[in-house]
């Protein structure tokens, strides 16, 4: 079977480098130096020969092969070492190191970076049009993976976080004020959990892993905006007289049974009726009632 028009997929993995210290280098650095110094100083005293002569044009070739193989390594810094565009390992010793002067090196940070993304529209679950944006802290972890398996893995991160804030938006309602289901807006540690464990998935090819995320913006695009905070202010407005509404009737419910109970007085269907009607007038009325005092009989 012929395998043309399949893809690779294998990915680079860090490996250890074979590198050297440093300090052990420049001391036989200053060896060098100082064997130069000494067959310069036979030569001008007329007291060396050919050794001498040889030791004064070998030095230099050494001094030179010797300063092009350091390097210096700060914390949380690697270098990739490579050999004629073969990946050899990478390097995460910190301080003065040394490597043979063929070699390529390339350094990483692998510090924690933190990355705000822009406002971007996104579509909710309910097809309305929010606007979202996140604060993600993340960090190189695999230097073979991030310099080897894309092509720019600082711009594959702003890529993927957009990416991952669209997928994650379009997964959830903006808001429930029935609170049953989970919204972007009330369950911002859940949605923010899973916002990491998308961006994880999506930036592991790139040897990246995301420690923290967040929201930093959230909020319904401009076009809705008004119209939805109508909708809340309704919404708002019909569940507290509801419960308003509820309270009432329990009420008038209680006020009832107790004038029955105590027989403080015989209501019939009519004037049972009307007294329930006054109540909730009184209990759910937005202003305060004007009593009118009844003079005469229940009757008239």
């Amino acid at each position: 079977m012929s395998n043309r028009g399949t893809i690779d997929l294998s990915s680079s993995a860090e490996r250890q480098a074979q590198t050297f210290s440093g300090y052990a280098m420049l001391i036989a650095l200053l060896l060098v130096i100082a064997v130069q110094l000494f067959g310069i100083a036979q030569l001008i005293g007329d007291r060396g020969g050919a050794v001498a002569m040889a030791v004064v044009l070998v030095a230099p070739v050494l001094m030179v092969f010797l300063l092009c193989g350091f390097y210096m390594l700060q914390p949380n810094q690697a270098a990739a070492i490579t050999l004629f565009g073969s990946y050899r390992g990478t390097d995460r010793a910190t301080g003065l190191r040394w490597v043979w002067p063929w070699e390529m090196r390339r350094k990483v940070s692998v510090r924690a970076n933190n990355f705000i993304s822009e406002r971007i529209k996104v579509n909710d679950l309910r097809g309305n049009p929010i606007e979202m944006a996140a604060q993600v802290v993340w960090r190189v972890v695999d230097t073979a993976q991030a310099l080897f398996d894309v092509d720019d893995y600082k711009a594959f991160v702003a890529v993927q976080v957009e990416a991952g804030i669209r997928a994650i938006g379009s997964r959830y309602p903006y808001d429930d004020f029935e609170h049953l289901e989970v919204t972007l807006r009330g369950n911002h540690d859940q949605v923010g959990v899973e916002l990491r464990q998308e961006l994880n998935a999506r930036l592991s090819v790139a040897g990246i892993s995301v420690d923290e995320c967040g929201f930093t913006h959230l909020a319904y695009a401009q076009e809705i905006a008004g119209a939805m905070l109508r909708r809340q202010q309704a919404q708002a407005v019909v569940a507290a007289r509801k419960t308003l509404v509820e309270g009432a009737v329990g009420m008038v419910e209680m006020a009832l049974e107790q004038l029955s109970a105590k027989n403080v007085v015989e209501l019939d269907d009519e004037r049972r009726a009307a007294m329930v009607s006054n109540l909730m007038v009184v209990l759910c009325g937005e202003r305060d009632t004007q009593p009118v005092v009844n003079t005469g009989t229940l009757y008239q």
